[in-house]
C-alpha cells in the first residue's frame, strides 16, 4: 500500500477509535428461551410479526417451537423461509412485501447470520422506504429507528445477533457489501441451545470457527477496549473449551449453550472493535461463488494470521493462554506459533480443508478489489494490504496453483 493511502487509513481508524466511547453501542438483552418470546411481544404491543429464515431450518421443523408459542399467546405471525445463504436484494424485497402485507409490528430473525442479515436489512427497508440498500451501503447511513428487532440464532458462529452490520448481496452483479449503523444491533437475542441440537457436526465445526475468527480479528486489531478484549478472551475460551465436543456430541446441551455465549460474546467484540482481511476476502468469496462465510473464513484465517507476522504475535500469545494451548511462561513466539497450529489442527479434525476450489484466476483482481475497498479504510488492521497485496491470499486458496511473485 502506498504511503499516502496508508497515512489516510490510519488516520481515519484513530477518529473512530477515539469516538468509541461516545458511540451509542449497545448490547441486546438476552431471553435464554423462546418460550420467553411472546411476553415480551405483548408488552412492546407487537401482535404481529414476520419471521424471517430459510427453508432449511423451517423443513428441520425448528420454528415449530417458536409458531407453537406465538399461537398459544395469540400473536399472529407471516413466516418468509425463502432466505439464501448469502441473503439477496431480492430476498429483502419478497420479505418487506410480506410485512407490509400483513401490517407487522416486528422481525425474527431466526437462523443463521443470513437470515439475521435479512431481517436487520427488511428493517432498515421498513425505517427508509425511499432509500434502496445499496444506498445504505457502508456505515452510518440508516439512523432511523428499526421495528423491533429480535434475533434468534441457530448456529453458534455469526455473532449477527449482537452486530450492527447486515451483509448483503445484490441480485443483479453479485457483490456483496454490509450496511452498519448502531439502529441493526438487534433489540433482543434468544440463546436458547434447543434450536441448536440439530445442526450438523460440520455447520457446527464452521460456524464455530467464524465466531473464533470474530474474536481473534477483534482482540489483535488496533482499536480495542478493554471491554472487547475480555470479550474476545472469554470467547476464545469457551470456543476451545467446547467446539470439539459441539462438533462430536451434538446433543450436548451445555456445550451448545455455551457455543452460543462465545459467539456472543465475539459479536460484542468485534461489533466495536471491526474484522480485518479474513473477512474482506471471504465476503468476497461468499459474493462471487456463494462459499459460506463461515468455511470461508475458517480456511482463511492461519493463512491471514501468518501474513501478518510479529506485529500480532504478542496478542495470539494472550489468545494461546485463553486457548489452553500455552501458558503465560510461554516464550512470545512459541505461543504465536502454538495457536496458529491450533487452528490448523481444529480445522483438520473438523475436516475443513486448505482450499476454495471455485476461486477462478480471472477473477482475483476483481475479487481483491472488493475486498480492498471493504476493508480500507474501516477495518484496523494490523498490517495494511491494498488489493494488490491482498491477491496473494487467493492464490493460496487455489489448489495446486502457485502464488506469482510480487
Amino acid at each position: 500500500m502506498n504511503p499516502v493511502k496508508k497515512i489516510y487509513c490510519r488516520i481515519f481508524q484513530n477518529v473512530f477509535k477515539f469516538a468509541l466511547p461516545f458511540l451509542p453501542y449497545r448490547n441486546p438483552k438476552i431471553i435464554g428461551s423462546l418460550k420467553e418470546v411472546p411476553d415480551m411481544l405483548k408488552k412492546k404491543k407487537c401482535e404481529n410479526v414476520l419471521i424471517i429464515t430459510d427453508a432449511g431450518i423451517h423443513q428441520l421443523g425448528l420454528t415449530d417451537r417458536l409458531e407453537k408459542a406465538l399461537t398459544d399467546s395469540g400473536i399472529s405471525y407471516i413466516l418468509y423461509d425463502k432466505t439464501v445463504a448469502n441473503p439477496t436484494t431480492d430476498n429483502v424485497a419478497e420479505a418487506l412485501e410480506l410485512y407490509h402485507a400483513n401490517n407487522c409490528k416486528a422481525i425474527i430473525g431466526f437462523g443463521g447470520g443470513s437470515s439475521m442479515d435479512c431481517a436487520k436489512a427488511v428493517g432498515a427497508r421498513v425505517a427508509k422506504p425511499r432509500q434502496s440498500l445499496a444506498k445504505m451501503k457502508g456505515i452510518l447511513k440508516v439512523h432511523k429507528k428499526l421495528p423491533l428487532l429480535i434475533a434468534v440464532p441457530t448456529t453458534a458462529g455469526t455473532g449477527s445477533e449482537t452486530t450492527l452490520a447486515a451483509v448483503i448481496v445484490d441480485a443483479q452483479t453479485r457483490h456483496k457489501y454490509a450496511i452498519n449503523d448502531f439502529p441493526l444491533i438487534p433489540r433482543y437475542a434468544v440463546l436458547d441451545p434447543k434450536v441448536t441440537l440439530s445442526l450438523p457436526p460440520f455447520i457446527t465445526a464452521t460456524t464455530g470457527m467464524d465466531a473464533l475468527t470474530h474474536a481473534v480479528e477483534a482482540y489483535i486489531g488496533n482499536s480495542t477496549t478493554p471491554g472487547t478484549r475480555k470479550n474476545a478472551l472469554d470467547a476464545v475460551k469457551l470456543i476451545f473449551e467446547n467446539l470439539d465436543t459441539a462438533y462430536t456430541d451434538g446433543s450436548n446441551k451445555e456445550a451448545r449453550r455455551n457455543m452460543l455465549r462465545a459467539s456472543y460474546f465475539a459479536g460484542c467484540a468485534f461489533t466495536k472493535s471491526y474484522v480485518g482481511y479474513v473477512h474482506a476476502v471471504a465476503h468476497s468469496l461468499g459474493g462471487q461463488y456463494n462459499v459460506p462465510h463461515g468455511l470461508a473464513n475458517a480456511v482463511l484465517l492461519p493463512y491471514v494470521l501468518e501474513a501478518y507476522g510479529k506485529t500480532i504475535h504478542k496478542k495470539l500469545a494472550a489468545l494461546a493462554v485463553a486457548a489452553g494451548v500455552a501458558d503465560k511462561e510461554t516464550p512470545v513466539e512459541e505461543a504465536a506459533a502454538g495457536f496458529i497450529q491450533a487452528i490448523k489442527d481444529m480445522k483438520a479434525r473438523f475436516g475443513i480443508g486448505d482450499f476454495i476450489p471455485e476461486i477462478q484466476e480471472e477473477d482475483i483482481p476483481k475479487l481483491s478489489h472488493y475486498a480492498d475497498k471493504e476493508a480500507n479504510p474501516l477495518y484496523p488492521v494490523p498490517v495494511l494490504m491494498d488489493a494488490g497485496e491482498l491477491e496473494k491470499f487467493y492464490y493460496m486458496l487455489m489448489p495446486d496453483k502457485e502464488q506469482p511473485e510480487a
